[in-house]
């Protein structure tokens, strides 16, 4: 294998990661509501903002890691609670307008909170960085790695293993027959968007040493780990997490071999793919009619 193979393979397998933790946000949510969050990006802004002005302020990194990903959880959690709740006998439609202009208003909200500057977060172990098979990756990449593999471990742990993670498993299966044997939906959909928030919040966090943050650094970031959902199925948890790999690797390939210029074309033509080739994804269920 070529350095620079290894180079493109490992940038993919970062960008992946990042991309995965956000589909799997999408995912939950659709599950819970059938819903699509457009604000699932601005979870992603406001962990990486969050983070980034608490270090600022002096607040050691652990600390700031935890306040930023409480900070986001309580903003999905308000979402759900003061936005999406009170209109869930809407249609699907207008639940999905309604995300979008909670994007709006919270990227609205970061420039009055905080600003509109680049911000920096500085990196977990160090920035010496580290040869491994002819490619060099910083410390931080090991941490995007590590990070997304263990809160897919932990979600896998919670929804087999808890009884809020099993009710949401019924809901996602059956709405009615979840409600039916007690379990309580609006339940499921408020723990729904604080679990996604706080994936993105991560997702936000792990990428910010690497690339900064801004507020609007999730406006792109939500864009690609949509593309990856749809990409996997959308509502599919191994899905969220394939095709967020696959299209870490697509992409940083394609700016590698072809062109860094169209890096960001690259999760609009999958979109666009998907739906036409693949309209249930990789591992999306068939839909079935029965007359």
């Amino acid at each position: 294998m070529s350095s620079a193979l290894a180079q493109y393979l490992l940038a993919g397998l970062t960008l992946g990661a990042i991309y995965a933790l956000v589909a799997l946000g999408f995912a939950i949510i659709y599950n819970a509501s059938h819903v699509i969050n457009f604000a699932q990006g601005e979870f992603v802004m406001i962990g990486g903002m969050a983070a980034a002005v608490f270090v600022e302020s002096g607040l050691p990194l652990y600390l700031a890691v935890i306040f930023s990903i409480g900070t986001a959880t309580l903003v999905g959690f308000a979402l759900a609670r003061f936005a999406v709740e009170p209109a869930r006998g809407a249609s699907v439609v207008t639940l999905i307008i309604i995300t979008i202009g909670a994007a709006i208003l919270l990227r609205g909200l970061a420039t009055l909170v905080w600003d509109k500057k680049i911000h920096p977060l500085p990196a977990f172990s160090g920035d010496q960085p580290i040869v491994l098979g002819g490619a060099t990756l910083l410390p931080q990449v090991l941490w995007v790695l590590g990070a997304t593999a263990l809160a897919v471990a932990l979600l896998s742990w919670f929804f087999n293993r808890t009884l809020t993670g099993k009710a949401m498993l019924a809901v996602s299966h059956n709405r009615l027959a979840a409600q039916l044997v007690g379990v309580s939906v609006r339940r499921v959909l408020l723990v729904s968007f604080a679990l996604s928030a706080a994936l993105g919040a991560l997702a936000g966090i792990l990428i910010a040493p690497i690339a900064f943050t801004s507020w609007d650094a999730g406006v792109m970031l939500g864009l690609k780990g949509f593309a990856a959902a749809i990409l996997g199925g959308l509502g599919s948890g191994p899905g969220a997490i394939a095709g967020g790999l696959a299209l870490g690797l697509i992409e940083a390939l394609g700016a590698g071999y072809l062109s860094s210029a169209y890096k960001d074309v690259f999760a609009f033509l999958i979109i666009l793919a998907a739906l036409v080739f693949l309209p249930n994804g990789l591992f999306g269920r068939r839909a079935t009619e029965r007359v």
